[in-house]
């Protein structure tokens, strides 16, 4: 659904970046927000649809959408502080096919160090989930490919396919990935699955598929899942549910299987509709998540276990004018409690970073910290906002930049 975007961008001067900024007047905060990167659309990438991944205070991974050499089937690349500045490496070009193209989702850093996620492609063009390792120490090019290994291509079926658009894969204490896929038309609508090495190789389980034969336990689960503290699996679906508007799920081991417990059917406009994004636990296990839509606006939301169910508290809904639709990627939690996440829309119409504060009486304070104007600074931003030990905040935007391909932000306090 984002393959053309780039093609659609409007190429903006610098000279026109700061007119807008005279004009539309810039809030205070926008002094701390600094672009890092500006892609090319070409051996770099192009369109980050996902967010950044940490990996230390000075190092980040990350994929493009389209671009790179020679099939724009997209980049993974290596985000490194270098001197006074900072440097963009691609690691991997993807080729299309059966080694996969298209990603849309983050990388995770695994249990040995290395990069793992999933895009489109494959034998059955289902999907896939592969792992990115250094090349061999003896690589004695300017720049060396990384290598792919494909763990599981997805066939369909009862094997799932259609690889979710946003979510992260998970790992457990065993090296284990667990994920999600999103369905196939005439198949399941979605599936949670377990990818098991085994003798050399990956095999694949389904913990639990989403019939299309009762549409009331979840449609599209696009955001991933994450365990709690006991092995419980908790994700969302983008739609399904009692009111078709997408709903939380818990998923409990059993001696027969998995068993999905609703924790909660949206159903808009009270409390948002297609959760696409997803989930973080705090430390006393409350659950929180963003909605895309809400009259096309979308919500933040926290869900607090209580007594025989949980709780659903609407933490913000973006008004019209504060969002044409709503965020798309889940919140991240700093240290303190507070929230931080994108949505699309803003003041300008381009995208906005926002922090919501909790105010210890049940009520949370919306700070916008930044408004994308659509040009240099990029715009349409998708991916997961990251924050530092020192409270600095880390992004992408889809759009914009000097080449109209998108850019890698950063906000500092």
């Amino acid at each position: 659904m984002f393959r053309n975007l780039q093609g659609g961008n409007a190429q903006f001067t610098s000279a026109l970046f700061l007119a807008l900024l005279v004009l539309m007047g810039v809030p205070a905060q926008a002094q701390t927000y600094q672009v890092l990167h500006s892609f090319t659309g070409g051996g770099d990438g192009a369109i980050p649809i996902a967010g950044l991944t940490m990996a230390g205070a000075s190092t980040f991974y990350g994929t493009t959408s389209q671009g790179g050499n020679p099939n724009n089937g997209g980049v993974i690349y290596r985000l490194a502080h270098v001197g006074s500045g900072w440097v963009v490496t691609p690691l991997y070009n993807f080729s299309g096919g059966y080694y996969g193209q298209y990603p849309l989702a983050r990388v995770v850093i695994g249990p040995n160090n290395t990069l793992y996620s999933f895009a489109e492609g494959g034998y059955y063009e289902l999907g896939l989930v592969f792992n990115l390792t250094p090349p061999p120490s003896a690589c004695t090019a300017v720049i060396c490919d990384w290598n792919n290994n494909v763990l599981h291509r997805f066939q369909g079926g009862t094997d799932g396919g259609g690889p979710p658009e946003y979510g992260d894969l998970t790992f457990d204490e065993e090296g284990n990935i667990y994920g999600t896929t999103s369905g196939i038309a005439g198949f399941a609508l979605g599936t949670v699955y377990e990818l098991t090495p085994a003798d050399g190789g990956w095999t694949n389980s389904v913990l639990y598929e989403f019939p299309a034969s009762n549409p009331g336990n979840g449609v599209q689960p696009e955001g991933g899942v994450i365990f709690d503290r006991v092995g419980n699996l908790y994700g969302t679906t983008v739609a399904g549910g009692a009111y078709s508007g997408g709903l939380v799920f818990q998923l409990t081991p059993s001696g027969s299987g998995w068993t999905e417990t609703i924790l909660h059917n949206f159903q808009g406009p009270s409390d948002g509709t297609f959760p696409i994004g997803g989930l973080i636990f705090d430390q006393a296990g409350n659950l929180y998540g963003t909605t895309s839509g809400n009259g096309g606006t979308g919500s933040v939301f926290e869900l607090s276990p209580s007594q025989g169910g949980w709780t659903f508290t609407l933490l913000h809904d973006f008004t019209p004018i504060r969002g044409l639709s709503g965020p798309y990627a889940g919140v991240t939690m700093d240290a303190a409690g507070n929230l931080y996440g994108d949505t699309l829309g803003g003041a300008y119409g381009y995208g906005e970073i926002f922090k919501l504060t909790p105010e210890g009486n049940g009520s949370w304070t919306y700070t916008d910290l930044y408004d994308f104007f659509g040009a240099e600074d990029g715009s349409m931003p998708y991916g997961k906002v990251l924050v530092d030990n020192n409270g600095n905040l880390f992004g992408t935007a889809s759009e914009g930049g000097a080449h109209g391909a998108g850019v890698i932000w950063e906000i500092t306090p």
